[in-house]
């Protein structure tokens, strides 16, 4: 499955057009996680756990998006956009979002 963030794929026509497909992932962060970036805060630098969970939901985001295409007969998806938003009344959750446009390249 090809994905790309362009409208096109370079060398490869867009022969059909399959639709809109989005990849959602809502993880929480834990209170060890929150404690350790509470530290990394304090003291300064990355927030290794903090980045490693992003990490994780981006690309279960893009996973989900995929089968979606692929359950729709689509070979790659264009246009492809991630967004990120905070939830929760503590703001402790994250929600990653993918999506695109599925579709089939000869």
């Amino acid at each position: 499955m090809i994905v790309s963030t362009t409208p096109s794929i370079e060398g490869r026509k867009i022969v059909e057009y399959k639709g809109i497909v989005f990849g959602e992932v809502i993880s929480g962060v834990d209170f060890i996680k929150d404690f350790a970036a509470g530290l990394t805060n304090f003291f300064g630098g990355r927030s290794n756990s903090y980045e490693g969970e992003l990490i994780e939901a981006r690309e279960n985001a893009i996973f989900e998006m995929k089968k979606r295409a692929e359950s729709m007969g689509a070979n790659a998806i264009v246009g492809v956009d991630i967004d990120y938003e905070v939830l929760g009344q503590a703001n402790n959750m994250l929600m990653v979002t993918a999506s695109g446009t599925a579709v089939v390249v000869g």
